[in-house]
């Protein structure tokens, strides 16, 4: 079945987002992130694009990017060859790690673009890592008005730092506002992994791939009790889905 054409913007602005392949993780440890964005910066003084913003989480990332000299398509190219060559051989793995293609959403009005920057600096509040978008470490939101990496003149020729400032203390007090009684609090990302390293023993995804079925569904049972999910177990571990309900079950 042949791709859908790639909607383009008139304004040569997008929001890109990359997720790994069945979901898994594509950020384990913090020499992770950080190797990742110098490939972006690398590939930005090639490519020449503009760079608004960034949120890179375990499994997926979002930039808020414009067009240069090259095409998105070459950009991508550039920064997933390198990320994913480097990925592979610290943790000796082979094979893809980004899932299909690179997503992206044009971006041809102002009001959407700080639509999208607000979504963007969310993420990490939504997913419940942090409670301010400033305290999350991988998001450009937390050097905002001294990041080298995000064009910052051009950032805040559309949206200012006092109004993007402003906008977060609106949409905290909304949150503060919801009622939390009640609600049962999930363990994040980074704790469930913790703990299935510490199960099995393993130091990475590749390690616990390599894992007899036997062990690998000892360790789901464990965490399932434990109160991780199973959509998290799939995307930490890098099994389907399926086959973690699977192993969950057998004994």
């Amino acid at each position: 079945m042949p791709r859908a054409e790639r909607q383009l913007s008139k304004t040569s602005i997008y929001h890109v987002m990359m997720r790994g392949i069945n979901k898994q993780l594509i950020f384990e440890e913090p020499e992770d992130y950080s190797q990742f964005l110098s490939f972006l910066s690398e590939v930005k003084k090639i490519s020449k694009f503009k760079l608004f913003a960034y949120c890179l989480m375990g499994n997926h990332l979002h930039l808020l990017i414009k067009e240069a000299e090259e095409p998105l398509s070459k950009i991508f190219q550039r920064v997933g060859a390198r990320y994913v060559f480097w990925f592979n051989w610290k943790y000796g793995r082979s094979g893809h790690l980004f899932q299909d293609r690179f997503r992206s959403e044009p971006i041809e009005s102002d009001d959407y673009f700080v639509m999208v920057l607000a979504y963007l600096y969310q993420n990490p509040v939504k997913a419940g890592l942090c409670k301010r978008p400033a305290d999350y470490k991988w998001c450009s939101r937390k050097q905002l008005g001294d990041c080298e990496l995000v064009d910052e003149a051009e950032l805040f020729g559309i949206i200012t730092i006092e109004e993007i400032k402003n906008t977060e203390k609106a949409e905290l007090g909304r949150e503060f506002l919801e009622p939390r009684i009640g609600r049962k609090m999930a363990l994040s990302d980074a704790e469930a992994f913790a703990r299935m390293k510490a199960s099995s023993g393993v130091k990475n995804v590749s390690g616990f791939q390599l894992l007899d079925r036997e062990m690998q569904a000892e360790v789901f049972r464990k965490l399932k009790m434990q109160g991780v999910s199973m959509r998290q177990l799939a995307r930490l571990s890098g099994i389907g889905r399926g086959v973690v309900e699977r192993l969950c079950r057998t004994r």
